[in-house]
């Protein structure tokens, strides 16, 4: 299975009808507005990264109010990250306080620093990615400070990091 993660810029005011236009998208597995550099963070899952590659640019690039994308394609670290493991206790999505944090790691390190994070309980999802960044995680926690202290001592405390940006999700732009 191919994945990817999508990081848009939109209009501002225009988040939650483009994640609803997106939600919209078959392949799109789910879209959230953030709070950070970018306004939303779309995850694509598709048979083949040609289908990726169509998607991101006959479909999600067509989206009017999107005016820029940043695409991150997934290396196939996915048998790394045993996301059955992470699921004991907390289903995928149920938490109240969520985020994505992306990474440059000291070259060499993407693996490395996926298994390290592989033992934070928080962390839900991880990828090896290719683009801008170089691993991309989803934390989740029962609250926010909970959350902040995941990503400050936990996350950033792991070696090898060079940089990290956070990227809150914002519950209230989800569509019910």
């Amino acid at each position: 299975m191919a994945k990817a993660y999508i990081m848009m810029n939109c209009h501002l005011g225009e988040e939650k009808e483009v994640i609803q236009s997106l939600q919209k998208i078959v392949g799109i597995k789910e879209a959230h507005g953030t709070l950070g550099l970018y306004d939303i963070v779309a995850q694509i899952e598709c048979t083949t990264d040609e289908k990726i590659q169509e998607i991101v640019t006959q479909q999600i690039r067509k989206i009017p109010k999107i005016h820029s994308s940043m695409t991150l394609t997934s290396s196939e670290s996915g048998q790394l990250f045993q996301i059955a493991e992470k699921l004991v206790g907390a289903m995928l999505g149920k938490n109240s306080s969520q985020a994505y944090v992306v990474f440059h790691c000291e070259k060499g390190q993407e693996y490395p620093t996926l298994k390290n994070l592989c033992k934070i309980p928080e962390i839900k999802e991880a990828d090896v990615v290719f683009g801008y960044y170089d691993v991309i995680c989803r934390v989740e926690s029962s609250s926010e400070e909970v959350l902040q202290d995941v990503i400050t001592r936990a996350i950033r405390g792991l070696p090898n990091l060079k940089t990290s940006m956070t990227l809150n999700i914002i519950k209230e732009q989800e569509s019910k």
